[in-house]
């Protein structure tokens, strides 16, 4: 007979298995019981808390934040999601993945403060990783929008700026099949008189409306000095926030041309707080020089060029190939892709088709997950080659083994795929 534990004695693996216990859905959208668990637990940061959301670019930008904070030599705490290897990635202090002691002691006092509110499992770990922050005694706290804004669950606590990095359409089935519609709900995250950041080149005018209406400090991407904006040059760039100018800046270290737009974003962000967290140009540069986040258009040291990319939809997919189109030739692009059957899969093959040369399409795990023969079909329907794997383990050993020197492998499609994939690697 299997002796039974108290939560108190419970490790990280077996609070994960509880959190997915809990609540029935996977996705409840609304901020009530959130709420409720935070006036119980009076879960309230006292110091400056940093809210982004958008489609694509959110982790690229809290982490350019972070690691411009703690070149300054402030204690952060980031909160992201979905992780890539392991649960501890969503969590970070001071640069560091929360420890085991550290995330199963957040977990507990979750679970002690809920009382019988039922909460999803990225409901529970956005609390808990606010919990640990606290309890570590940051200096700022950095949260990335797990879905949309307005009822996404890091909105149950009141930022002090707030940002947008891009919008367009994913997730239709929560937020709308619009722009316009997707737009207001990521503005759900504005305050009134709080900064609110944007750096889409076209924000939808339903959240212009919702900033306007509440009174926000709308700084939306204008390119005009005295507005916000930036200019490269060869091998640096400008950028500026209203009164606040920042010169001769290091490209990031993450690579994509796109990346520009999420260093203006975490520059302003900063900029915005400078009164209460003030930062050198001297921390801002040693910050996008060495900022790093893996999964985002990372190029892996090695021959044949391995690139692994969590990009999933259309925006993403658009990026992707525009940043492959800059590397150096390759004789064949092979594709290892995995992909959530809730995406839009169809406008993502058909803007990569003429980057990718074979495609290995691999099954993801159900409900969400497609098969990788659907994938293989849809490519093939176009006229491409696809060969269709039950797993991106396998799909991946199968490039390998297919790749010669001169040649690319490209990993993508979600971070299911990325992750195995990556720890497939580690592995070796």
């Amino acid at each position: 007979m299997t002796k039974s534990i108290t939560f108190e004695e419970y490790g990280v693996e077996q609070w994960l298995s509880h959190l997915e216990a809990l609540h029935a859905d996977v996705i409840d959208l609304g901020l009530s019981r959130v709420r409720q668990v935070v006036e119980q637990m009076n879960l309230k940061p006292s110091v400056p808390v940093i809210i982004v959301g958008g489609t694509n670019g959110k982790g690229s930008t809290c982490a350019m934040i972070e690691r411009i904070y703690a070149a300054a030599g402030y204690k952060t705490g980031v909160y992201s999601s979905p992780h890539l290897i392991r649960y501890h990635e969503r969590v970070r202090i001071n640069l560091a993945q929360v420890d085991d002691q550290a995330l199963s002691k957040s977990f507990l006092a979750i679970e002690k403060g809920r009382g019988d509110i039922p909460l999803t499992y990225f409901e529970f770990g956005t609390l808990s990783a606010v919990s640990a922050f606290v309890d570590a005694g940051v200096d700022v706290i950095i949260l990335e929008v797990g879905l949309g804004g307005r009822l996404d669950a890091v909105n149950v606590f009141e930022p002090d700026c707030t940002v947008i990095t891009s919008i367009d359409l994913d997730h239709q089935a929560f937020l709308g099949n619009t722009r316009e519609e997707i737009g207001f709900e990521k503005a759900g995250i504005f305050r009134e008189g709080i900064p609110a950041i944007c750096v889409d080149p076209a924000p939808p005018q339903s959240m212009i409306d919702h900033a306007n209406s509440i009174n926000a400090q709308w700084l939306p991407l204008n390119m005009q000095e005295g507005g916000l904006g930036y200019r490269r040059m060869d091998n640096q760039w400008n950028a500026w926030c209203l009164d606040r100018a920042y010169r001769s800046l290091p490209i990031p270290a993450l690579r994509g041309s796109y990346q520009l737009n999420n260093a203006t974003a975490s520059i302003a962000a900063i900029s915005t707080l400078q009164n209460r967290l003030p930062v050198s140009m001297g921390a801002i540069r040693r910050g996008l020089l060495e900022v790093e986040l893996p999964g985002r258009f990372q190029v892996l040291p090695g021959q044949p060029q391995v690139i692994v990319d969590v990009g999933h939809n259309p925006h993403a997919a658009r990026a992707l190939s525009q940043n492959l189109k800059q590397l150096q030739y390759a004789e064949k692009t092979i594709a290892v892709c995995g992909m959530m059957s809730d995406k839009d899969v169809l406008s993502v093959i058909d803007l990569l088709k003429t980057d990718i040369d074979i495609w290995y399409t691999a099954s993801l795990p159900a409900p969400r997950g497609a098969s990788g023969a659907s994938l293989a079909s849809a490519i093939t329907d176009i006229g491409g080659t696809a060969y269709s794997f039950d797993s991106p383990i396998l799909a991946w050993q199968a490039a390998k083994e297919m790749a010669g020197e001169r040649d690319r492998i490209l990993v993508f499609g979600s971070f299911v795929t990325v992750g195995d994939v990556l720890t497939e690697i580690n592995k070796k």
